[in-house]
């Protein structure tokens, strides 16, 4: 448990460390140009606000999408499973293959897994350790279900996994319909945000924009313009969100 946890925090830092890296180079060069182009701290510092609201909450979508996709490759897993159980592997095998076969995003949580079954031998709990790292309602019912088709074994191991499978697959297509039909009201509402902000742009190569705003009343505007952004965006992305499944194995 210890190695999957360090191994996971570890990613995650990284991962996070380097984010962290290009939000700053990005809000920083944004601001850079503005400052260039209009020769005002205030619309450059408006600007790089912007750029950095909008990074953010991009962020936060593209953490979302990496839990869409463990979820999306929950399928692909059954499949593989089935396919090694009925090819005569055993369950420890079919799991331990995925670190190498199995979907891009889960390969490091069954290498972490076969790790720990290699050190303890002790298959619930190497599994119940990738179920925490994993922490989703999905991947939660997988792990649960496979725990309980190692105990019944045979023919109701295969039966378990079908059933599995056509029930996540039918979730996923709703979802991805839904999805869908929200994705032009989301890009329409980005552009709509984002085209005054790229009009100041353009206008504070002008002087006179420039010197708009820098008197109290432009930074004022400038001001109430971020916020009203921010909580534009804030809102649109909470009523866009699917709510999730709860995750009724999560405390086990």
């Amino acid at each position: 448990m210890r190695g999957i946890t360090f191994t996971s925090l570890e990613a995650h830092a990284l991962k996070r460390n380097r984010d962290n890296a290009i939000l700053s180079l990005l809000v920083l060069g944004t601001g850079f140009f503005a400052l260039l182009t209009s020769s005002s701290i205030y619309i450059a510092a408006a600007l790089a606000t912007f750029i950095f609201i909008f990074a953010t909450l991009a962020r936060k979508r593209s953490e979302s999408k990496e839990s869409r996709a463990i979820a999306d490759a929950c399928p692909e897993i059954i499949d593989h499973i089935i396919s090694g159980i009925q090819s005569g592997l055993s369950l420890n095998e079919c799991l331990i293959g995925l670190a190498t076969r199995g979907p891009e995003v889960m390969r490091p949580y069954f290498h972490e897994f076969k790790s720990e079954m290699s050190a303890t031998g002790n298959f619930e709990k190497s599994l119940q350790a990738v179920k925490r790292e994993l922490a989703q309602a999905s991947t939660d019912v997988l792990i649960e279900s496979l725990l309980v088709a190692k105990t019944l074994g045979g023919s109701e191991l295969l039966r378990i996994l079908r059933l599995l499978g056509n029930f996540i697959r039918e979730d996923l297509t709703l979802r991805r319909e839904i999805a869908v039909k929200q994705g032009w009201i989301k890009n329409s509402a980005h552009l709509s945000a984002g085209a005054p902000w790229i009009l100041l742009l353009l206008l504070s190569s002008q002087p006179a924009t420039a010197q708009a705003f820098s008197t109290p009343t432009g930074i004022a505007i400038l001001a109430t313009g971020l916020a009203m952004t921010a909580i534009a965006y804030i809102w649109m992305n909470h009523l866009s969100r699917l709510p999730e499944p709860n995750r009724i194995f999560g405390g086990l």
